[in-house]
């Protein structure tokens, strides 16, 4: 099943614009976990199976794995959401930009090693930087736009003759040229609402990425408002920290589960 075909079938079965993000810190897991070599598997296989029932996707953040010499452990979270979610969406946050010769490794690294429905890259370097990953049919591609991060407007508010911000470029590009397979998808933060709803009127029903509720403080309210598509959805509302990390106690399981379902419903009661 292509991206976007799954991941419409993931919002409406789940009835769920959440997407739960796996960025694993050792040293914030529970004591039952610390000094285990599987401890990163662990945690995050717990987190998946808790909260799938409220998730549209699942985001893992790869540095997190990388940094703990855990891409095997990666590899078999993934393969375990195949397995036991099958209906989930796997987006691979890597946020990778390079030349077209690179590209090609990263791409077969997301969608063949990981097995990801859609990986994030930086389009700083333009289209033929991008085309590897296009050349996957099937696969999605999710463009970084207007990111959540303060220092994002450092760059992305540079304006072109006609005063066009360097995002909204970006997003008309995205929208106009390089969705060959319309597979695409943009990331825009949760921080800048304004923002969400003037790339939303440019790239029409075109799947966003959201991060930026939870701990960094997006309003999800205004999030929805501002980037919910013709058919209320066209949303992936991330949240990591949030959920991860709502319990460093016993019942450290049950509290994500829970902190999933408050923010799925508290996306759903925004519609």
């Amino acid at each position: 099943m292509i991206f976007t075909q799954k991941l419409q079938k993931s919002w409406a079965t789940s009835n769920s614009m959440l997407t739960v993000g796996l960025d694993p810190d050792p040293q914030r897991f529970p004591a039952e976990l610390q000094g285990r070599p599987d401890a990163i598997f662990e945690f995050c296989r717990a987190i998946i199976d808790m909260t799938a029932p409220y998730a549209c996707a699942i985001k893992p953040q790869i540095a997190y794995f990388s940094a703990q010499r855990a891409e095997d452990q990666l590899e078999a979270l993934c393969s375990h959401i195949l397995e036991n979610h099958p209906g989930l969406p796997i987006v691979l946050d890597a946020k990778r930009g390079d030349i077209g010769s690179t590209a090609e490794q990263y791409a077969r690294e997301a969608f063949e090693r990981y097995q990801a429905d859609a990986v994030t890259v930086s389009p700083y370097m333009g289209f033929d930087t991008l085309e590897p990953y296009l050349s996957w049919k099937s696969k999605g591609v999710i463009i970084l736009c207007r990111t959540s991060n303060q220092g994002g407007s450092d760059l992305q508010f540079i304006e072109s003759a006609d005063g066009t911000p360097l995002y909204l470029h970006v997003a008309s590009l995205a929208a106009e040229k390089w969705n060959t397979n319309g597979q695409c998808a943009l990331v825009v933060g949760a921080t800048f609402p304004e923002e969400i709803a003037k790339v939303r009127s440019r790239v029409g029903d075109m799947p966003l990425l959201i991060p930026g509720i939870g701990a960094q403080g997006g309003d999800i309210p205004a999030t929805v408002m501002a980037g919910r598509d013709s058919q209320g959805t066209g949303m992936m509302i991330n949240s990591s920290r949030a959920i991860l990390y709502a319990s460093g106690g016993d019942n450290w399981r049950e509290a994500a589960a829970e902190a999933a379902r408050a923010t799925r419903d508290a996306i759903n009661a925004a519609r």
